[in-house]
């Protein structure tokens, strides 16, 4: 009985996905596949935000990217003992924090990841609340150290580290709207030097 009911869920299942690869056909319209996935070479497609640019991991590697997004939801819990902060300076922490809690963020993007000159690994980002929004630039630094073992034997251990977030004023985001409806130019958000 309980094979009998697997393979019945296990049909189910399968005649909702082929359902859903269907349906998402159906949505896209007359859009060409080339317009929706990269060609062979060529880099993925990523939408972009009107204020900071475009989104996505940018020239930075995929693991500054997952710890630059791991640091961003641990800022936008609000909570000052969560997991990704616990490493940050707490005076910084709270300082953060204190910054957000003024918009009530609900969301955040990332985007335009680049390598500085120093090694650090710089995102824009931008935080969204209801009626305002934040704009900053996040660094991350990777780190690595000796650690002595058994004997003579030196392993090298290295983990990203939170370097810091440099945040502008909150704005009104129907302000950031009006403005981006007039620019022609859609360059994005200028960086911090």
């Amino acid at each position: 009985m309980r094979a009998i009911s697997c393979i019945c869920l296990l049909l189910l299942i399968t005649a909702f996905a082929v359902s859903q690869e269907q349906t998402g056909r159906v949505l896209r319209g007359s859009i060409p596949e080339a317009l929706l996935r990269p060609a062979r070479g060529e880099s993925p497609y990523y939408p972009i935000d009107t204020v900071i640019g475009e989104l996505g991991q940018g020239e930075a590697s995929s693991a500054s990217y997952f710890f630059a997004n791991s640091v961003l939801r641990g800022l936008l819990s609000g909570e000052m003992s969560h997991p990704s902060l616990v490493y940050i300076n707490s005076a910084m922490r709270e300082s953060y924090l204190s910054e957000l809690k003024v918009i009530s963020p609900v969301n955040f993007r990332i985007g335009g990841g680049r390598e500085e000159a120093d090694g650090a690994v710089s995102f824009m980002v931008r935080f969204i609340g209801g009626e305002q929004a934040i704009t900053g630039e996040l660094y991350i630094r990777y780190v690595t150290r000796e650690i002595q073992g058994e004997g003579e034997e030196v392993t090298t251990v290295g983990s990203w580290t939170f370097e810091e977030l440099l945040l502008e004023e909150a704005r009104e985001r129907d302000a950031e709207r009006q403005e981006s409806a007039y620019r022609i130019d859609f360059f994005p958000y200028e960086r911090f030097f």
